[in-house]
């Protein structure tokens, strides 16, 4: 059994994917983020950085064994189970390339045009041009390593590309059309089209917000710096 503390964002969908594609028997947790679960000392003890997706492994050798931050959480299912990782030295350098490639570029570019779009008040016209060029030259990156194969790490699907979709996937809410990059639409396509992508997407989506936040979660969500991250305001 796995537990999966959860909520719903491109991140978290990264690991429900690979749950449900690898037929994992799990229990989804969920931590609501504009409450300020995630500063609760029982989870600040799988995840000292108060983010999700976290897991913690009851099926290893000796204690439950948590783990912290998507890419690492996929990695460890790979190993687990064997699978959508490549078994030659050659294919594993390049999942870790495009794995850590997505958790430090694509991934936080989308995430920061997501914040311009959905939460900054105000005008910010230098940050959302920033922003907004860094995730269309990410796209860029994808459109030209699928150009020549089907999925990022050649004729497998694997977690490569369960860590980059689910930032492709909402390019059209953060303004971003892909008509510029045809092979990017097409992977994006091919992928959604998997049941197990579609079930770990709707993971929760009972959770998902459906109004800005108010104040109170505001300061709980963005207010945060070293002397107040390990508690709830």
């Amino acid at each position: 059994m796995i537990d999966f503390y959860y909520w719903p964002t491109p991140n978290g969908w990264k690991v429900s994917i690979m749950l449900e594609e690898c037929g994992l028997n799990y229990r989804m947790i969920p931590v609501n983020i504009g409450r300020g679960e995630q500063f609760s000392p029982e989870f600040l003890a799988i995840s000292p950085n108060n983010r999700m997706p976290a897991i913690v492994d009851h099926d290893v050798d000796g204690t439950p064994l948590p783990i912290f931050e998507s890419g690492a959480i996929l990695l460890h299912l790979a190993e687990k189970t064997g699978r959508f990782r490549p078994s030659d030295a050659r294919g594993r350098k390049e999942m870790y390339e495009w794995l850590f490639w997505q958790v430090g570029n694509l991934g936080p570019m989308a995430g920061q045009v997501s914040h311009f779009v959905n939460y900054a008040s105000g005008d910010h016209p230098y940050s959302a041009e920033r922003y907004n060029n860094e995730y269309n030259r990410c796209l860029g990156v994808l459109e030209r390593r699928l150009q020549t194969r089907p999925y990022l790490l050649g004729d497998d699907y694997s977690i490569a590309d369960m860590a980059s979709w689910p930032w492709v996937l909402i390019a059209k809410p953060l303004g971003q059309t892909l008509e510029e990059f045809p092979q990017v639409r097409r992977w994006r396509t091919a992928i959604k089209e998997r049941p197990a992508v579609q079930t770990g997407v709707n993971l929760g989506k009972e959770f998902r917000r459906s109004a800005p936040p108010d104040e109170h979660e505001r300061s709980i969500l963005f207010g945060q710096n070293s002397q107040t991250g390990d508690k709830t305001p």
